[in-house]
């Protein structure tokens, strides 16, 4: 499902016009970006969290130079699902 499908079904479930739920949707997601990138957390109870996770310094081998290169340490943004969605997606995708 693409963004603009999602928009589609917002409008068509809630009558509200296509310009007006893609201005939503997109200001949802420039919101959830800022936070993030503040290292802010958002949690959305029933659906689930957009975290930031920190990976760690690590050591990586490329392969065609047959060298090895140090991975500094970094922060990269995640979705952790509620319980119930995991549940739900389960108990229902077949």
């Amino acid at each position: 499902m693409t963004k603009a499908d999602i928009v589609n079904e917002i409008s068509k479930n809630t009558g509200i016009e296509k310009v007006t739920v893609q201005k939503t949707v997109e200001a949802f997601m420039e919101t959830v970006k800022g936070s993030l990138v503040k290292g802010k957390n958002v949690y959305l109870r029933g659906f689930g969290s957009f975290i930031v996770k920190k990976r760690a310094e690590k050591t990586a081998r490329n392969i065609s130079k047959n060298t090895t290169i140090i991975i500094p340490e970094h922060y990269i943004p995640s979705f952790k699902p509620s319980k119930s969605f995991v549940t739900k997606v389960k108990n229902n995708v077949k």
